[in-house]
């Protein structure tokens, strides 16, 4: 499901992106980064970039992505696809139940008195 999002500039935009045809793989939203202008826009980490600025991005380099997005002087138009797959996002540490081991050559010394 393809949607649109249009930042307000100037940059920074705030996210990351990853792929491209030089990598074959997709352009997908690698990071964004919190409190930035992405991070306030409905984009997720793991959406496919469809379009920047209304140029189709299927035969786009990872740098030509870059610069296309780079030259948005004011306002920084991307087509997106929501990811297939959610990104899990963890917000509390993991559990950790059993007491960490101690490694034999790790274990402090005896005292002898």
């Amino acid at each position: 499901m393809a949607y649109n999002v249009t930042l307000n500039g100037p940059g920074p935009w705030g996210f990351r992106l990853q792929g491209g045809k030089d990598f074959n793989m997709p352009l997908t939203i690698s990071r964004i980064t919190p409190g930035s202008k992405a991070a306030q826009s409905q984009m997720n980490q793991g959406d496919l970039v469809v379009a920047i600025d209304g140029v189709n991005t299927d035969s786009m380099t990872h740098l030509e992505a870059q610069n296309k997005i780079k030259s948005a002087s004011y306002n920084l138009s991307l087509t997106l696809q929501k990811s297939k797959r959610p990104v899990p996002v963890s917000t509390t540490p993991p559990k950790i139940d059993s007491p960490r081991a101690v490694i034999p050559h790790q274990k402090p010394p005896l005292l002898v008195g």
